[in-house]
């Protein structure tokens, strides 16, 4: 079994890769974001341990890359972070795992074997438009292969037009679930599509008058 442990700080690494080596794992080193983005990227690892704190890239970012670009190895998340938000939001981009920082060696090892019995979760298929996909398991939208990064609002707006594409979708529609909640009006819609213009290009999502709106790939 082969692991990638990213890890920057120096005696923590050391200490982990000796006690992976002792129970049976082969380990890669990343001591930066980058460099675990790279070797995640293109190395068959069986599981990865990623600290949340890298330099040059985050673990969040690094986490919400891999899935990205196809690459759906178990992720345990480990940070001295330990607040349920950072534990939800580093879920939600992908991570199988997290566990919170200090921890005992023998549980880090009972959490890989766990998620190594599970191996790479079956994933939902991408939902593609033209040049945008967007990944349902990993929450996670591109276009042209770069990662968007999207508020959770404007992260809803986009997977409804793409899952109803190539239909034109009403302001109505659009309130109902994308603003199930909040007492609001269309104008709030309006502002969205503003807001996904700058960031998808603004031919990307066309504006029926009168009706509401479709996105329009090249």
């Amino acid at each position: 079994m082969r692991l990638l442990v990213a890890e920057d700080e120096e005696r923590m690494a050391a200490a982990l890769e000796r006690g992976l080596v002792h129970a049976g794992f082969t380990v890669d080193v990343a001591t930066d974001g980058l460099r675990a983005l790279e070797l995640a990227s293109t190395v068959g690892y069986d599981a990865i341990v990623l600290d949340i704190m890298l330099p040059s890239m985050s673990g969040y970012e690094v986490t919400k890359q891999l899935r990205a670009r196809g690459v759906w190895t178990p992720i345990l998340l480990a940070s001295a972070k330990d607040g349920e938000y950072d534990q939800a939001d580093g879920l939600d981009l992908g991570a199988d795992d997290y566990l919170t920082k200090p921890f005992s060696f023998v549980v880090l090892l009972a959490r890989l074997r766990a998620l190594l019995r599970r191996g790479a979760r079956p994933r939902a298929p991408l939902i593609e438009v033209g040049p945008l996909t967007f990944d349902p398991a990993a929450r996670v939208f591109a276009a042209s292969g770069e990662v968007l990064d999207l508020t959770a609002r404007e992260s809803a707006m986009l997977e409804y037009l793409m899952r109803h594409y190539p239909r034109v979708v009403t302001k109505a529609e659009l309130l109902e679930h994308v603003w199930p909640d909040a007492a609001t009006d269309q104008n709030a819609v309006e502002v969205y599509a503003g807001y996904l213009r700058r960031k998808l290009g603004r031919a990307a999502l066309q504006t029926v008058r009168g009706v509401g709106y479709r996105l329009r790939p090249p």
